[in-house]
């Protein structure tokens, strides 16, 4: 165990990372890892695998002691907002894993449900609970500074631990202004219930932080061999919660849930429930929501007044994410119809989201990298009520003209910003259909535009690589055609 004196894996990592003058994008680019994984490494929020921990220790030439201080912080698992688990040496399966989370308008209480087995040869006598939060994600320094001033306390959290009927005690591990950790004891004042060899126990254990603490995301991960995973996330309907979720690896690589969250009405809230059987191990599974602002001001902890933000919000991969700059990999259609429809499906969903927060009078477009899926499909939105969307599955440019034009863009991945760019006004595209068919799609001003900015990004690029040397994008604020087309002569 890892005694307060002893510097933390977080800590060793963020020390050798300074003083071997990296920057988190540096080290990042390094491992081919997200620059926003370092953050959250470097913060505690997550711990990494063995495998990243050695290949840090030795990127930063840190003499094992890295190393050493991932082995020291226990288990080496990563702190989410909600996880638990056995002592390392037990042998454990998880029949059932269900968390609830029901937002007040103020608060947010979560129920943590589990059904374990005792599979090895020792009786089990607690379990750990790790809780951890992150009111802006995204923005360590902000997150940072708020729980500095005003950490997370036992008191205000209201702990509560039950195994069956009989209430269990607790010994804390870690206290930190947004990281706890507690041991919950199999026994309190009056009994011991030790979970034998063999045997079966449901534990449930609670508790409450306010909306000014907590970040619109919640992430579960799969630290013990798991049958069924439930989350359930609870919002007054009044809010019109907007909710999506990510599946994660531990390389900071993911793409979409599987199957979307269910949606139902109970009384004046609206309740999304997603499950999965048989998760695989260390896999993690992240949930977030948008919550209409114009209610209840404190309901969206996100920073509006950044246009980046909210996109991040939303689901879009941001700028400096090494998926943005990785070249997407094509499809082998027909072979792979049902992994393209699904993957143009998340599209679509993504603009859904996206479009409640901007006006695109020029129209619009996502690439599969900006939703965290490195495959070749975008999906272009024109200008216009009801237009049809074009998607592309598989596109490169085989044709285009002389003739260019420059106009200001604008990308999702990094909205706070707009840049002159120039464009041919003509192309051709050579594209597939789901059936593997072969096309050649011709798109002039503005739609070709549109495309030929989709496509850089399956190419791995982004419009600032583009733009003529000495220009710089403006601040969006500075912009003056926001809702309005491109203009041709």
């Amino acid at each position: 165990m890892l005694s307060q004196g002893e510097p933390s894996f977080a800590a060793e990592l963020k020390h050798f990372r300074e003083v071997r003058g990296l920057s988190k994008a540096d080290l990042a680019r390094r491992l081919r890892i997200s620059p926003s994984y370092v953050s959250h490494l470097e913060s505690g929020r997550e711990r990494g695998s063995s495998d990243l921990a050695r290949r840090l220790d030795k990127e930063l030439d840190a003499g094992g002691k890295v190393w050493k201080a991932w082995q020291d912080d226990d288990s080496g698992t990563q702190p989410t907002p909600e996880a638990g688990e056995a002592p390392p040496s037990a042998g454990i399966l998880v029949l059932e894993d269900a968390a609830a989370l029901r937002y007040d308008g103020s608060v947010y209480h979560l129920t943590m449900h589990r059904h374990l087995r005792n599979t090895g040869t020792e009786p089990i006598t607690r379990y750990l609970v790790r809780i951890a939060v992150d009111r802006y994600p995204g923005e360590p320094e902000r997150s940072n500074a708020l729980y500095r001033s005003r950490p997370l306390t036992w008191e205000e959290l209201q702990l509560e631990a039950h195994c069956g009927d009989e209430q269990m005690g607790r010994v804390v591990k870690h206290d930190r202004d947004a990281f706890k950790e507690v041991w919950v004891e199999f026994a309190n004042a009056r009994t011991r219930f030790p979970l034998y060899p063999g045997q079966e126990a449901s534990i449930t254990y609670s508790y409450a932080v306010t909306a000014d603490k907590w970040g619109p995301w919640f992430q579960r991960a799969v630290r013990l061999p798991t049958r069924e995973l439930t989350v359930s996330l609870s919002f007054p309907t009044v809010l019109q919660p907007t909710v999506w979720g990510t599946e994660t690896s531990l390389s900071a690589n993911f793409a979409p849930l599987r199957t979307p969250p269910t949606q139902a009405v109970d009384a004046d809230h609206t309740v999304y429930t997603w499950t999965t059987l048989d998760p695989p191990l260390h896999a993690r599974y992240r949930m977030e929501w948008r919550l209409k602002t114009g209610h209840l001001q404190e309901s969206e902890p996100v920073n509006t007044s950044s246009p980046s933000a909210l996109m991040a919000a939303a689901g879009i991969i941001q700028e400096g994410d090494v998926l943005l700059q990785t070249v997407a990999q094509p499809f082998d259609l027909p072979a792979e119809a049902d992994e393209a429809r699904h993957v143009v499906r998340e599209l679509n969903a993504a603009i859904s989201r996206v479009k409640e927060l901007h006006d695109f009078g020029k129209g619009m477009g996502i690439a599969a990298p900006q939703i965290g899926i490195a495959r070749a499909a975008a999906v272009i939105v024109p200008p216009g009520e009801g237009s049809t969307p074009i998607v592309l599955l598989n596109p490169t440019v085989a044709e285009s003209s002389a003739e260019i034009d420059r106009q200001y863009e604008g990308c999702l991945s990094f909205f706070d910003v707009r840049g002159l760019v120039p464009r041919p006004l003509h192309i051709v595209v050579a594209h597939t259909d789901i059936e593997g068919t072969p096309r050649l799609t011709r798109f002039d001003h503005g739609l070709a535009r549109l495309v030929l900015h989709e496509v850089d990004h399956l190419d791995g690029k982004l419009y600032r690589s583009r733009m003529e040397p000495g220009t710089q994008p403006i601040p969006v604020e500075e912009y003056r055609g926001t809702g309005q087309n491109w203009t041709y002569q």
